[in-house]
């Protein structure tokens, strides 16, 4: 048996290789699960771009003589073909955190009817919440006919809802406090699909004015979705008052633009970085006018509701935003999302081009297999 893995150079990451090795033999307590499906979008280039500074890299470590390499996580299913634990058996679907890869060993812990957590030593110290595996069988979130959509924005729909949560529950940083003018929520990346996601959730309060920064050639696209109140090209920045209270939330990381925002709006209440789908621009925020650039955290934010509501209380309101989002993107009379199949390394490695270049159709979304 042998698995395959798809790795990137962690300081260029459109350099790609394909690594195959024999599977190593399980030990007592673990689980071979073979990755059927995967999906891939501008959220996994910034894992991939962040993966230093914010731990990804270590979820799913390379082999010693590959240390320069790095397998990107990506979230997906895959069923159990091994198992050498008593309370996981062969043949069960699961979601959850994956790599690259046609398969991974995992160490199940904290085994619940839900699912459990992997074990491993070298994911002890890193966030709990991408170290779970669901039982698909016991998740309220899955079904059968949507599995690829799950797959493909369900983790970014959480994280879009954690912004949502997080700035409702900060008052907005004071945005909504003047009565010169609706607060100004200003989304860059706006085709990116946690982008579009976090707009879905903010159109739904009051008093909030959702525009959506893009490149010229998504304008269009952004404003069929009915979730922004404008959609701007990144060159129209200017059309916007200048002195409206507003707030900054960068899906793009794009350096200058970051600068060109701070500099321009002289009331700037909050300026949050969340992504770097613009991966060619990606700089620091020294140095900057008004407030500081704060990198948005979403597993903290979830420990915080977690404390709020308990875990039945969150996981309740977060199953119903998500019923109502996938509703409307699924929309068969205009849908979001138009999903293509890529299987067989070849495919894999041309769908990962595509999205690190960030030149493709933004209502395609792209599911992978190397198996």
């Amino acid at each position: 048996m042998t698995t395959l893995d798809f790795l990137v150079r962690k300081d260029h990451l459109g350099t790609t290789v394909l690594r195959s090795a024999a599977a190593a033999s399980l030990s007592l307590g673990e689980v071979r699960l073979d990755i059927d499906k995967f999906a891939l979008t501008s959220n996994n280039i910034t894992y991939a771009a962040f993966g230093q500074a914010m731990n990804y890299w270590s979820f799913f470590p390379t082999a010693a003589d590959d240390a320069g390499w790095g397998r990107i996580p990506v979230w997906g299913f895959a069923t159990v073909v091994q198992s050498l634990h008593d309370q996981v058996e062969v043949g069960e679907r699961l979601y959850g955190y994956y790599p690259m890869s046609s398969s991974l060993v995992v160490q199940p812990t904290r085994v619940s009817g839900a699912g459990f957590s992997d074990g491993a030593s070298h994911r002890t110290d890193l966030h709990a919440v991408y170290n779970q595996y669901l039982r698909c069988s016991a998740d309220p979130f899955y079904t059968p006919p949507s599995e690829d959509l799950q797959a493909l924005l369900r983790p970014l729909f959480v994280t879009s809802w954690l912004i949502d949560d997080f700035l409702a529950d900060n008052n907005f940083f004071g945005a909504l406090d003047e009565p010169r003018a609706s607060g100004l929520m200003l989304l860059s990346s706006a085709s990116s699909k946690t982008a579009y996601g976090t707009a879905f959730q903010l159109a739904q309060r009051p008093g909030l004015k959702v525009i959506g920064l893009t490149s010229s050639a998504n304008v269009a696209f952004c404003e069929s979705l009915g979730c922004y109140a404008r959609v701007l090209s990144y060159e129209q920045l200017g059309d916007i008052d200048a002195g409206a209270p507003c707030i900054y939330i960068d899906f793009a990381g794009n350096a200058a633009l970051r600068r060109e925002i701070h500099g321009r709006f002289r009331n700037l209440k909050y300026s949050s970085s969340i992504g770097g789908t613009h991966v060619e621009h990606l700089g620091g925020g020294r140095d900057l006018p008004g407030p500081r650039a704060t990198l948005f955290f979403a597993p903290a934010q979830i420990k915080k509701r977690h404390a709020d509501w308990g875990a039945e209380g969150l996981s309740q309101r977060l199953l119903q935003a998500w019923r109502a989002f996938l509703a409307t993107v699924n929309n068969p009379a205009r849908p979001w999302v138009v999903l293509q199949q890529h299987r067989g390394a070849a495919a894999v490695e041309q769908a990962y081009q595509l999205v690190l270049g960030g030149h493709g159709d933004p209502r395609q979304a792209h599911m992978l297999s190397l198996s």
